[in-house]
Parts: C-alpha cells; structure tokens; sequence
C-alpha cells in the first residue's frame, strides 16, 4: 500500500493573525480603559463560545447563535443582533477561515470565488437599499424562518448528507456562474437583512445539488461567510452605520470566537460532523418555535400559518433542490461513462 505524503500546512500564518489580533484587542481595551465594557457584556462572551465552536464546524455562522441570544434571550433590538453578526463574525468566522486555508483543506473554489464575487456586488446595495426598509419584526421572522428550515432539512436527511463522498465534477465555468448566483440572491436579501445566511444558502447547493462530501461544503460555507461578514460591516460602516452597544457587545465576544472558530474546525475531525450538525439542527428549531411563542400577539393566528407556511416553502425548495441534483448527478455519470475507453462498445453490445 502506497502512503501519501502528509499535506503540508502554514499554520505559522495563522498564529500570526491571532498574535495581531489580540495585539489590537487590548490595545483598544486597555489603552483606552474599556475593560468595564468586557466585563459588563460576559453573557455575550459565554454565550459566543457556543456559537463560535457551530461557526467553525458547521455552515452556520456565529451569528446563528449571537442573533437569538441577543434578540430574544436579552432582549435586544432585531437590528443590533444584525450588526454585531457582521462584527463578530468577521472575527470569529475570519480567524476559521485562515485556520481553514492554513491547513489547506479542500474547499469548492470555483464556486467559492462565484459567491464571493456575488457577495461583493450584492451585499452593500442590500445593506443601503433593502435593510433599512424591512422592519424589525421581519428581521426576527426571516431569521428564524430560513434558519428553522435549515434545521428540519437537517433532521430529515441527515443520514444522506453526511453520506457524500468527494464531489460531483461538474464545468469550472458552471460552478462559478451557480456561485454567482448564490452570491448576488443572499447577500442582496438574507445577508444584508440579518447578517447571515450565504454561508447556508451555498452550503445547501453543495449538498444537495453537488452532493459534496462535508469536508468540502463546510469549510467552503465558513470562508464565504467570513467574507461576507467583512464586507457586510464594512458596508454598514460606511453608509448607515453601525446600531449602539454593538462595539461593546464586540469588545467582549471578540477575544472568544477568535478562538472557538477555528476550535470547532479542529475539533469537528475528531468527534465528526454528524452530531454538530444534529445538535445545531435542533438549535435552529428550538428558535424558530421559540420566536414564533414570543412573537404570537403581534403576528395573530394568520400570521403565524404564514411564518410556518414559510418554512414549509422554504423545505419544498431544498427538496426540488435535491431532485435536481439527482438528476445533474445522474447526467454526469452518463457522460463520464460514455468518455470512458471501450464504453460505447459496451453499451451497444
């Protein structure tokens, strides 16, 4: 049996990011005297240490978790949990990401650069033009709507996705173009609205349309959520700013998911990524039902059929979703057979 060669790694550059990173935190904590801000926001911080282990060993986003603690745990505005996703994702989610790069995991990259192309077209004008008109109720909605179908897809075809092996070889060109697409849908819509979502919107098409192996859709799903987490703060920075009480959330958070997201990418290789995903699933469902009870007044009886119904919707659009990746997949099998040396002859004997 041949042994192949261990995969070399450049991990220094990782420890260089987090050596500046950490160089700039306590610059701004101790050389201007916030550590009070630290300290006054430890729910965040403890909360973000489970939220960043889900960013870096699934294709949710620290904010996944970071939105409902704020929103509806500490009832904080819709808007603040959108702002500090971007900011304290492009820390933690960043951070994995390099870490991801660093060890030089395989990720899907034509598709990767499609999204983030798409992303940095489509995100600002979302963050200008389309954010600033949904209200905060709708926030809370789409959030716990997309990521509570994301949960129940999870639950129902756990087994088939975690069953993927490698990935379907489809065109460079067509993989870019369906990255694109992804790209320009979520960051003009969902990312711009709640701060998250690329990451589970490609990720999806991966696995469903793809069929890719894990280990390939979800450090792809982390590397385009920390670009866009990047380019969605530097958006709201520069335009309409960022909601109060961000920063100080962000000074607190900062220092933990800079560690617990390329944590969670080490970690999920020795205990697999079937019962993260599994745990995280239910989380996404515990908040969908949970926003839903809180909310019940303001939405009525037939707002809350039009808040499950979206789910419903958004689960009959990950199945015709599957179903064309079926057939893709099937296609491609065709194809390749028939390029193969002495298939023709087969199949007409």
């Amino acid at each position: 049996m041949t042994l192949l060669p261990p995969r070399k790694t450049y991990l220094r550059v990782w420890y260089l990011w987090m050596g500046a990173f950490f160089l700039v935190w306590s610059w701004l904590v101790f050389g201007h005297d916030r550590w009070s801000d630290v300290t006054e926001h430890w729910g965040i911080a403890l909360a973000m240490a489970i939220g960043s282990y889900a960013a870096g060993s699934t294709p949710m986003g620290g904010g996944t978790v970071g939105f409902p603690i704020l929103v509806l745990l500490f009832k904080q505005s819709a808007e603040l949990g959108r702002d500090f996703s971007f900011a304290v994702q492009s820390i933690g989610m960043v951070s994995a990401a390099i870490f991801i790069f660093a060890r030089r995991q395989p990720l899907a990259w034509a598709m990767l650069k499609g999204a983030a192309l798409g992303i940095l077209i489509a995100t600002p004008v979302g963050v200008i033009w389309l954010a600033p008109l949904v209200p905060p109720l709708w926030i809370k909605l789409i959030f716990a709507a997309v990521w509570g179908g994301f949960g129940l897809l999870h639950l129902r075809r756990i087994d088939e996705i975690a069953g993927h092996e490698g990935m379907t070889d489809f065109d460079e060109k067509w993989d870019f173009r369906v990255g694109l697409a992804v790209g320009i849908g979520s960051g003009a819509t969902v990312v711009s609205v709640t701060g998250v979502g690329v990451d589970m919107v490609l990720y999806t098409v991966l696995v469903l349309l793809c069929r890719a192996d894990l280990k390939i859709a979800i450090p792809t799903s982390v590397a385009i959520m920390a670009f866009a987490s990047l380019v969605g703060i530097a958006s709201k920075t520069l335009t309409t700013g960022v909601q109060p009480g961000v920063y100080e959330n962000w000074l607190a958070a900062a220092p933990v998911v800079a560690f617990g997201a390329p944590l969670g990418v080490f970690m999920v290789e020795l205990i697999g990524r079937k019962p993260t995903l599994l745990f995280v699933a239910f989380l996404c469902v515990g908040q969908f039902v949970w926003t839903g009870y809180n909310e019940r007044a303001a939405l009525g009886w037939l707002g809350l059929a039009l808040f499950v119904g979206a789910v419903g919707l958004l689960l009959y659009g990950f199945e015709k979703l599957r179903v064309w990746g079926g057939i893709l997949v099937g296609e491609q099998k065709r194809k390749k057979s028939a390029k193969e040396p002495g298939a023709a002859e087969a199949e007409s004997s």
